[in-house]
């Protein structure tokens, strides 16, 4: 990922929120057959190696982990992003050299992966990444949902469409493009432009700005 040093974010704990708030990855595999992406909701061990683990799973059916990777696989995680148009720059006024681009926050983790069907461990799997979506729901109110609310039978009939995976981080990047770039009055511009949309995705992008 190209990432100028005024967007490098170094830091393992900012990495580590980042994909914890993201969710959502994309598994990319390099294979013989070339790239290969799969959308999927992974979650992070952060204790599990120097740079933690991620654990997740695939349906059965999909023919990406039954392709041999070349190479490390890579889970890229999205953070908050949004358009910046040019007239909330205040310098825009001043010289009209201004530009539209885009704020983003983005994380690469990468590694070796390791697929798996024993259904132990799938079972852990499942409720362990269910428990990390659904424990959140106590606080509005919500009753959680737990894997062992439905019948035993009928996770075991579950378990089979799916295998594991496993992918220990060897290298991460990470990027916060959050108009660094930029002097101070126009940062402010963008944060206050962005904080007063009516679109959740830009009020989140203002809250993460730097002042």
């Amino acid at each position: 990922m190209y990432t100028p040093p005024a967007f490098r974010m170094d830091d393992l704990p900012g990495l580590h929120g980042t994909m914890r708030d993201a969710g959502l990855a994309n598994l990319l595999t390099a294979t013989p057959a070339g790239l290969v992406a799969t959308p999927l909701p992974l979650f992070l061990d952060p204790d599990d190696g120097p740079f933690g683990t991620l654990h997740g799973h695939l349906a059965r059916a999909n023919p990406q982990w039954r392709t041999p990777a070349q190479g490390d696989a890579m889970a890229l995680f999205m953070g908050p992003d949004a358009y910046v148009s040019p007239s909330w720059y205040p310098s825009k006024q001043e010289h009209h050299r201004v530009v539209p681009t885009w704020n983003y926050v983005a994380v690469h983790a990468y590694g070796p992966v390791e697929f798996y069907e024993d259904p132990d461990r799938l079972l852990a799997l499942v409720t362990t990444l269910t428990r990390r979506h659904e424990e959140p729901r106590a606080t509005r109110g919500a009753v959680p949902w737990a894997v062992s609310d439905a019948p035993a039978d009928f996770i075991q009939g579950q378990l089979k469409g799916i295998v594991g995976l496993r992918l220990p981080i060897t290298r991460l990047e990470g990027k916060r493009k959050l108009s660094q770039n930029r002097n101070a009055a126009d940062r402010a511009g963008v944060r206050d432009a962005l904080a007063a949309s009516d679109r959740p995705a830009d009020r989140a992008v203002a809250a993460v700005m730097p002042e």
